[in-house]
């Protein structure tokens, strides 16, 4: 009696190909970017848990000793800024420059140098270290460019990755990682048009749109549901001094905004040549000094002034916190003085912060008008003049505070502050990715004159 044997595949070979098949089309479409999403949730929420114990830890022990930081934060500022330009080059400053500059140009080229695993690795650990000192830095710009790697990388997974996939993988990255740092989703989507490339394609719409359903689920799941700073009460917000309230802020917070991009811009009309001369030569001791800065004004400030200012503009919307007149501005030196070394980190949240310390100053005119409402169009308006986006930052403040009510009063305010602004400086992010572009080309340029010589030397052997 013979024993026949056992087919390994019973099923038809046909039949098999053919699953096989659509299985790995299905993930090509579907799983990378799903896998993707789910990663940038992830560690979306691992950074900002991070992020808030390395604050923990700086305001246990400014606390405690309050002299500390004029020895810690000097010291930091200069291990940030070593770290940076030796090992991540490219990390340093919000990120948003970054994406903007890869999405305008050979996606390939400058995602590799911009958008790298050792980048996102270095945005990460420094920006750390950064909130250790307590530098006045955010974590959501720099969540942009961290979504933005992960999915470019991920380009590797598909058979034939083109420019046009590559740039919807960066696209959706980065807005689902905004999406997911705020936990704003529709943010996140109008982020991506205004801000990043100025236009939505039917193709990259779709792309856009999962990964951020993904990544904000992930988010939910880990965090739930929350707004991110609560839900302001405005039963009496609408009086009749509301229209010229929006127009004050908005013109307020405009030129304080202009001014905050004017001085990021224009660092050599307004920074003495000696102090020129030493970021230039010795940018670790121009990092040290800039951290000696930070802590003198945060010394001053009771504290105040260090880290992203979340927790201050929270407080002073739910009226559990008293905060100075001069916050805004010491906020604002203090802004300034942890972006110029570049040291990895944003400023969305700071400047959401500075925007609360206005809404808090214009209290003391608009004193029958409800606090909170002052609060969160001071933040628009802020917001709008740094970035020069005002749909994306009306946006964000309405759904961080649960504000629907106040949607009108908070486009105007967001309009009026970013036309403002624009008077003084041309639109921010913008400018700072034309840096990358043109060192790029500056690169390129000496890349093929080195060329050239070693090409000479080898013909005249």
């Amino acid at each position: 009696m013979s024993l026949r044997p056992i087919p390994m595949n019973p099923l038809p070979p046909s039949f098999s190909d053919q699953t096989l098949r659509q299985v790995r089309r299905a993930w090509r479409k579907y799983g990378i970017l799903w896998l993707g999403a789910v990663l940038v949730g992830l560690i979306a929420v691992l950074y900002a848990w991070l992020m808030d114990v390395g604050f923990g830890m700086f305001r246990s022990m400014q606390q405690s000793h309050f002299w500390l930081p004029l020895f810690v934060t000097p010291a930091i500022g200069a291990l940030c800024v070593w770290a940076t330009r030796r090992y991540f080059p490219g990390s340093e400053g919000s990120g948003i420059p970054q994406v903007i500059a890869t999405l305008e140009e050979d996606t390939s080229k400058r995602g590799a140098s911009l958008l790298s695993l050792k980048i996102l690795a270095g945005k990460i650990g420094i920006s750390f270290v950064g909130i250790l000192g307590g530098f006045t830095i955010g974590r959501e710009g720099p969540t942009v460019q961290v979504g933005a790697a992960l999915m470019f990388n991920l380009r590797r997974l598909y058979p034939r990755a083109s420019a046009a996939l590559e740039r919807r993988l960066i696209l959706a990255g980065a807005a689902a990682g905004l999406s997911a740092a705020f936990n704003t989703p529709l943010a996140g989507i109008v982020f991506a048009i205004e801000e990043l490339t100025r236009s939505f394609e039917h193709r990259a719409s779709g792309v856009v749109i999962t990964v951020i359903i993904f990544a904000g689920a992930v988010a939910l799941g880990l965090n739930g549901n929350y707004t991110y700073f609560g839900t302001i009460q405005i039963d009496s917000a609408l009086t009749n001094m509301v229209a010229l309230a929006v127009l004050v802020t908005g013109i307020l917070t405009g030129v304080a905004g202009g001014m905050f991009g004017w001085l990021l811009l224009n660092t050599k009309r307004w920074i003495p040549a000696r102090i020129q001369h030493l970021r230039s030569t010795r940018p670790i001791a121009f990092g040290a000094l800039c951290g000696l800065l930070v802590a003198v004004i945060g010394v001053i400030a009771g504290g105040a002034t260090f880290g992203s200012g979340y927790v201050e503009a929270k407080g002073v919307l739910e009226g559990q916190q008293h905060l100075s007149v001069f916050y805004p501005f010491l906020k604002m030196a203090s802004m300034v003085s942890s972006y110029l070394p570049g040291i990895p980190g944003g400023i969305f949240a700071p400047s959401l912060s500075i925007g609360a310390g206005f809404g808090n100053l214009l209290h003391q005119v608009f004193s029958h008008t409800s606090l909170p409402m002052l609060i969160a169009l001071a933040m628009v308006g802020y917001l709008a003049a740094v970035t020069q986006s005002p749909i994306t930052a009306f946006v964000i403040v309405m759904e961080m505070i649960n504000g629907h009510a106040l949607v009108i009063s908070l486009m105007a305010t967001a309009l009026i502050a970013s036309r403002v602004s624009r008077l003084f400086v041309p639109p921010l992010y913008d400018a700072l990715s034309e840096r990358y572009r043109v060192a790029a080309d500056a690169a390129l340029v000496n890349l093929e004159k080195t060329e050239v010589r070693q090409l000479e030397n080898e013909s005249g052997k």
